[in-house]
Parts: C-alpha cells; structure tokens; sequence
C-alpha cells in the first residue's frame, strides 16, 4: 500500500531535521485570549490502549497549545491514530485516520520552539515539515530525551507545549507495537478521544494512574 507524505521529526531523518527553509508565520486557529488565564490547561487522550493526561504549558506556549485546544475543542483529534511509532525515539499522532487518510488542517502556526522547554521523555512537541513555521495537528511524545531536537548548529527546533502529567505506562505500550513500513503500527492504535478536564480532574487521573521511571 501506498502511504503518503509525513510531517515527522524524527533525527534519522536530516532532510527533515536540517529546517533551514523559513515559513510563513501566521496565527493560531482560536486566540489564545478566548483561552482562560491559567498557566496551565489539561485534557485526557483516550486510546485504544489506556489513557493519557497531558498538561498544557499556555504560559510558555500560548500559540501552539490555543492551536491544540481548537483542534481538542472541534474533536478532530477524535478517530485519528499514532501512524509512526519508533520505540527508541517518539511516537506521533493527531494526521491521519485508521485507513491512512490525511485529514485536512487549519493553517500552520509559528514554531515557538525558543520557549525554554525541552525535548525530555513524557514532552509533547509538534510535528512540522523542514520549514520551522509549518506545524498543524500532528503531535510526537518523546520516549526518551531527544537533545537534538531542542534546535542546535543555527537549525529551529522541535516546540515542546507540555508533558504527560500520567499514562506514560500506555505511551511506553505504544511505542513497543509492531510496526510496518515507514513506522506504522502493524495494529493500529487509535486516538478515540481527547478532551479537555480540570486541573482537579487531572490530579485525580494522576492519583489514580501507575508511574514509570524517567528513563523508561
């Protein structure tokens, strides 16, 4: 079967990785100031494996994650899959559906990734093409501390937007699936949902879901 294009960030990758071209900057598809105030937003990723509860970083990335919860907020994360899993590296979602169609996107956003956070084990980032302005919908969350994309040598880094604040035991299930051509799991693994919670709600999750070590 023929697969399509990927944005990805994976480091194997240097054409990807090289990010010397400059897109265009444009804005979020929801301003950030029809967000609340708070320094921090949660929503819960519902999979087909368990769930994921990821904080969202709005003091440190305004843009991308006003740009996440519009996407949370119309449910299209809803039905999509992880479609590249690498089990030493990252594993992303939030493109394609479970037939490998592409779902089409609002326009890309300013890649925010001077903000200060890092590509560590549990951060999300965003997906992006070799232009640093180029990201949409896809996601990665690292599963192990990635250095090399935090931006090196005058090339734009990977802009990190949060964490796993619980459910990394389902993140390190996913990145251990059997995978296929260009990193696709050979079973699929389906995002059924994701949606915002409260911060209470988030710490309940927490309470409530198992941990794993840092290094994994």
């Amino acid at each position: 079967m023929h697969l399509p294009r990927l944005q990805c960030p994976v480091a194997i990758f240097s054409l990807l990785l090289a990010g010397v071209a400059s897109g265009q900057d444009t804005q979020p598809s929801a301003a950030p100031e029809t967000q609340p105030a708070q320094e921090f937003a949660y929503v819960l990723m519902t999979t087909s494996l368990g769930d994921i509860v990821i904080e969202l970083n709005r003091a440190k990335a305004p843009i991308t994650v006003a740009n996440f919860l519009s996407y949370t907020d119309k449910e299209f994360f809803d039905g999509t899959i992880f479609h590249r899993v690498i089990a030493n590296f990252m594993i992303q979602g939030g493109g394609f559906t479970a037939d490998m169609t592409k779902k089409p996107t609002d326009p890309a956003i300013k890649n925010e990734w001077r903000n200060g956070l890092k590509n560590t084990r549990g951060s999300i980032a965003m997906a992006r093409l070799p232009q640093p302005d180029s990201a949409t919908a896809q996601f990665f969350i690292n599963v192990k501390d990635n250095a090399n994309l935090d931006g090196s040598g005058g090339g734009a880094g990977y802009a990190v937007f949060g964490r796993v604040v619980a459910g990394m035991d389902v993140v390190d299930k996913i990145r251990y699936v059997e995978t296929g051509r260009r990193d696709v799991p050979i079973e699929t693994v389906v995002i059924e949902k994701v949606r915002q919670i409260t911060p209470e709600d988030a710490k309940k999750k927490i309470a409530q879901t198992p941990t794993t070590k840092p290094g994994g």
